[in-house]
């Protein structure tokens, strides 16, 4: 295993941590056709969060490139 495999595992992990965290702003209701306020802007902790996942995905997606291009 070289580094690339380990950085891969741990942006997996915090990633699926920071996609559990996020909160959806539709109830159940709305997504399946009822009325609700879906579009909604993200502010704060919610945005931070938001681009701390798609950070982690850009690792990890070039993580696992790297490993297969070098190992």
């Amino acid at each position: 295993m070289n580094i690339y495999d380990y950085v891969a595992f741990g942006s997996m992990l915090l990633m699926v941590l920071l996609i559990l965290v996020q909160t959806r702003g539709a109830s159940l209701g709305a997504g399946l056709g009822g009325a609700g306020d879906v579009n909604t802007t993200r502010r704060g902790t919610e945005k931070t969060i938001f681009q701390l996942t798609i950070v982690c995905a850009i690792i990890f997606s070039l993580s696992l490139l790297f490993s297969a291009i070098i190992g």
